[in-house]
């Protein structure tokens, strides 16, 4: 059972090392207009870079399985900030289902962490 875990666990980081990778890179590739939205919705300009780096330094961090549980909370926090600030009127359908998703892939990766081929178990040597 626990082999199988650790697969399904490996799927999920890498799913939303991915996901999160692209926003991130997305975000600092169009670095004015993301400052642009961040100041629409009320936020400071400066959260808009460190927006983008957490998403985009997480989601690689996660895909090479190093730091996965510090980034996964990480992660989950700019979900729930995403979620609060910007989609929650939207309603579920539409609007904050696919944040919501990845909070709750966040979520799961900050409780347990993911070992399957993760760069920090070969540094460790550990199962």
């Amino acid at each position: 059972m626990e082999k199988k875990m650790e697969w399904g666990l490996l799927g999920g980081r890498i799913v939303l090392g991915v996901i999160m990778l692209a926003h991130g890179i997305q975000k600092l590739g169009e670095v004015s207009d993301t400052i642009a939205m961040f100041e629409k919705i009320g936020q400071p300009a400066w959260l808009a870079y460190v927006t983008a780096l957490i998403e985009g330094i997480g989601g690689l961090f996660l895909l090479l399985g190093i730091f996965v549980v510090p980034s996964a909370i990480l992660l989950g926090l700019t979900m729930v900030g995403a979620i609060v600030l910007v989609k929650l009127p939207m309603g579920l359908i539409g609007g904050f289902e696919f944040p919501l998703s990845l909070l709750g892939l966040s979520f799961i990766l900050a409780m347990t962490g993911s070992r399957k081929f993760a760069i920090s178990q070969i540094i460790t040597k550990k199962e």
